[in-house]
């Protein structure tokens, strides 16, 4: 039995998909009740809470860790999870942390995902890290301004990032949980090239077949917007990355290429396959 957390996310539920697709017994976790493909088994757990995944984890020998908000919620100790999964013969767990834990190491989350890489490698457990970049899914951001107004509003029009499809993410994780030679491996995981926000518009507009004007934010506009649903910090921090990318971030990693033996999918690929949400 392999346990996917997030699994109703961009990443679990295709890492769901390929997992069961490939005849392995899947759990999938999430907060709340959701579908699940076919004779997939579904719990409900809040990793804020590490206890409630004991069910869950009954039995399994691999965990996909993805933590999203839980790791900043008040009170929660991600560290317990690993401690859970040890206590429940879990014996691989595929994190999924951050690249900004090798490129940004100060700011306080990745101080705490630092933390819990290395509480993973000291837990005895077989282990792989995933650190991943910008997400080509953060363009669904923009879904309801160019549905309504065929319009990309972004900051830093020009300034690029090598972001990546959380399908590529996915794939990574499926192999990194059931493959041996990737345990103790840490992977930097980008798409295959440097891509700014306004070549970003342009592909949702071939996707598409329409037009898509592209309108570039101000720092300050672009972080009023980024307050209503995040910390200012945080937006402030996203910023600093969007506006101006360390060699490092600016970086394409191999690394996909290595776990999958093909290159990662451009964002073009993934606008095709998500048209759908922009229309």
């Amino acid at each position: 039995m392999i346990v996917v957390t997030g699994a109703t996310g961009n990443i679990g539920r295709p890492l769901t998909q390929a997992l069961a697709e490939a005849g392995h017994q899947v759990t999938a976790v999430s907060r709340h009740g959701a579908a699940v493909p076919n004779g997939v088994r579904h719990m409900v757990a809040d990793l804020a809470e590490p206890a409630t995944l004991k069910p869950a984890l009954a039995g399994a020998k691999a965990l996909f860790l993805l933590l999203s908000g839980d790791l900043h919620a008040t009170g929660a100790n991600p560290a317990d999870i690993i401690g859970e999964a040890a206590a429940g013969g879990v014996r691989r767990v595929v994190l999924l942390s951050t690249q900004g834990v090798a490129t940004r190491p100060y700011g306080q989350t990745r101080i705490a995902m630092r933390a819990l890489e290395d509480t993973l490698r000291e837990s005895g457990l077989e282990w792989a890290i995933l650190r991943p970049g910008g997400f080509a899914s953060n363009a669904l951001w923009w879904a309801d301004s160019v549905r309504t107004q065929q319009l990309v509003a972004a900051p830093f029009g020009d300034v690029g990032l090598p972001i990546i499809d959380p399908a590529d993410i996915a794939a990574v994780s499926a192999a990194c949980l059931v493959e041996d030679r990737h345990t103790g491996g840490v992977y930097e995981l980008t798409g295959p090239e440097v891509i700014t926000p306004r070549r970003q518009a342009e592909a949702l507009a071939a996707a598409l077949g329409s037009p898509v004007r592209f309108h570039e934010l101000t720092r300050d506009e672009a972080k009023a917007a980024m307050t209503q649903s995040m910390p200012s910090e945080l937006a402030d921090d996203t910023l600093d990355i969007l506006g101006s990318p360390s060699p490092a971030e600016l970086r394409v990693s191999p690394d996909v290429q290595r776990v999958l033996g093909r290159a990662p999918r451009r964002f073009a690929d993934w606008a095709a396959r998500n048209v759908a949400a922009f229309r």
